[in-house]
């Protein structure tokens, strides 16, 4: 890798574990050459994706986010690296669908030679919680949206004033691990006759009235658990995790590395399983060696889930609940 150094980001965005990011991705950029590309399958607002083209000079990067905001916010940021950078707007499990319907020399490389490393740094981005017109934040009045791409899709508002309270319940206690969900929901159902939801504080105010005082005092924002599962409902998150890594799999080539940045439990537990599978033997039990061509296709990089350490989370304390997990692909897969 060339040498960088570190200093805080000039756009305000720190990226998570920037430096190990590159370390991880580091050997199959090397064994890829000049044929190395790189996929930033949650590109926000680039500062990954700049430093993966700082330090790798040869490598070129493709940048995916559903947002046309981060995209061309971005693309403004990373335009001194010419033809080696190009957005891409698409969900990131379909980027396979977005390489192959696209021309140009980093799709035409990434089809060629295949991927050579990718990037997955899961959840909301800095900048997204940063607009507060955006809705995905409960420390403004913003309206309910939390879309990431804006363009489609059902927001925050539609899911609190037409999900049954079965559903309400269901998704604050999946997606937020919320213990008080049948509680809320039958408020936020009993609310909305009233008046429908639009706006968060209004939201914030009836969790305030909802959650046990002594739990609001010990538990963190009371707001938080509703507000991530709100989200990740209505961006399909956990659908998206589930359906990329079998495409991003197959899309890399032999020494090519896909790493997974998850931030709550349920994301971490999808890759972790996903990457268990492909790193299994499909050798019968018993047998005291792999059968020819039923030796596992990937290894797994990290021992477990990575953290972040107390200097990087003094650096940046978003990095605190990070789980980082990075697997390698070792033989071709049908």
């Amino acid at each position: 890798m060339a040498k960088f150094t570190l200093a805080d980001d000039p756009h305000g965005h720190v990226p998570v574990l920037r430096d190990r990011m590159a370390e991880l991705l580091a050997p199959a950029v090397e064994a890829f050459g000049q044929n190395a590309v790189l996929v930033d399958g949650t590109l926000g607002a680039g500062g990954h994706s700049e430093h993966f083209l700082t330090v790798f000079p040869h490598a070129r990067v493709i940048g995916v986010d559903r947002d046309p905001d981060a995209l061309r916010q971005a693309s403004q940021r990373l335009a001194a690296f010419g033809d080696r950078f190009v957005a891409v707007q698409a969900r990131f499990d379909h980027i396979d669908d977005a390489v192959a319907d696209r021309q140009g020399p980093i799709f035409e490389a990434a089809r060629e030679y295949c991927v050579a490393g990718a990037l997955f740094d899961l959840g909301v981005s800095s900048m997204q919680l940063d607009q507060e017109e955006r809705g995905f934040s409960y420390r403004g009045d913003a309206p309910l949206d939390m879309r990431m791409d804006q363009t489609g899709g059902i927001t925050a508002a539609e899911v609190l004033n037409t999900y049954s309270h079965g559903d309400l319940a269901r998704i604050l206690k999946t997606y937020g691990d919320e213990r008080f969900a049948g509680k809320i929901a039958s408020a936020i159902v009993a609310e909305r006759e009233r008046e429908p939801f639009d706006r968060a504080a209004r939201l914030v105010e009836l969790l305030y009235d909802t959650i046990p005082a002594a739990t609001r005092r010990t538990g963190g924002h009371p707001a938080k658990r509703t507000f991530q599962a709100l989200r990740i409902e209505v961006n399909r998150e956990l659908e998206a995790v589930e359906n990329v890594v079998p495409v991003i799999t197959d899309m890399l080539g032999v020494g090519g590395r896909a790493v997974f940045m998850s931030y709550q439990s349920l994301e971490d537990k999808i890759v972790k399983a996903a990457f268990s599978k492909l790193t299994a033997s499909k050798t019968p039990a018993g047998l005291p060696m792999d059968l020819p061509g039923s030796e596992p296709a990937f290894r797994t990089v990290t021992r477990g889930a990575e953290k972040a350490d107390a200097a990087e989370i003094e650096r940046n304390p978003r990095a605190a609940p990070v789980r980082v997990r990075c697997i390698e692909k070792l033989r071709p897969t049908d």
